[in-house]
């Protein structure tokens, strides 16, 4: 049987290389990305003609983000554009009101060393605008590839519900928890106490009611939690990178402190 269909993922970073390596399992999948050293050229030269169902948009968000998936439209052709690149809030809904096919909003969620493992452990949460064109084709066919690849979906009312959740209850509210265990580590050290022992006063408590999360007093690096502030432009979020920044001033080990936690 002759595939007439493929899936390209656009964009092969840390997102883009296993959410390749996931919807291969279902539907006919290639990869492009501007370094062609990360594609396999012979693959995707060999299915090029073919039309494009989804076009998977994996690439990082910037200033020429929502140019750069309209210039991906046009190259492509595709039938439906998921993204699953963490965006600034209301971006879906933008890119939609400029395109005739349905755009989905997907977020991911795992950590960039395990990400493909992540993938399947986690709900794929998903939205499209209802108002948008065949919203409901979209939802169905993107939920049952997904099935196919052992990923189980949850959608949500809306792309801005989606878009906040990623940035607000995800990757901002891990950062607030680092930035309390920065402040409890600096007062640790001000007064010369063991930072792990003052914190063992909560871990019955954490184990009983879940509350008293004790987090690595590490310097919060990587890609997500504070790059993804600049989406948002919260004052009150903004406070994780100001006191992030004095932490790594005042704790000098504070970068092998964070290497430290996150090995266990």
């Amino acid at each position: 049987m002759v595939n007439k269909l493929k899936d390209v993922v656009a964009g092969l970073g840390e997102i883009g290389t296993p959410i390749l390596q996931l919807i291969s399992k279902a539907n006919l999948s290639v990869g492009y990305d501007i370094n062609e050293r990360l594609m396999d050229l012979d693959k995707f030269k060999k299915f090029e003609k073919l039309d494009t169902c989804f076009l998977h948009i994996c690439i990082p968000y910037n200033n020429n983000f929502d140019s750069n998936v309209l210039s991906l439209y046009k190259k492509f052709k595709p039938d439906c554009i998921v993204i699953h690149s963490t965006v600034s809030p209301g971006t879906t809904s933008k890119i939609q009101s400029k395109l005739p096919i349905p755009v989905i909003y997907s977020a991911t969620r795992g950590v960039h060393r395990r990400m493909l493992h992540d993938m399947k452990r986690y709900v794929k949460f998903y939205a499209v605008d209802p108002n948008a064109p065949k919203a409901k084709w979209a939802s169905t066919i993107y939920s049952n590839m997904l099935k196919k690849c052992g990923v189980k979906t949850k959608q949500m009312s809306g792309p801005l519900t989606l878009e906040l959740a990623k940035i607000v209850v995800d990757t901002s509210y891990y950062g607030w928890l680092i930035t309390y265990a920065q402040l409890s580590n600096m007062i640790a050290i001000q007064n010369k106490v063991d930072y792990d022992e003052m914190w063992s006063f909560a871990d019955e408590i954490h184990k009983y009611l879940g509350n008293r999360p004790k987090m690595f007093p590490g310097f919060i690096g990587g890609h997500c939690v504070i790059p993804n502030l600049e989406l948002i432009r919260n004052p009150t979020l903004d406070m994780i990178k100001e006191i992030n920044d004095i932490y790594a001033k005042k704790v000098k080990n504070s970068k092998s402190i964070a290497k430290k936690y996150q090995s266990k």
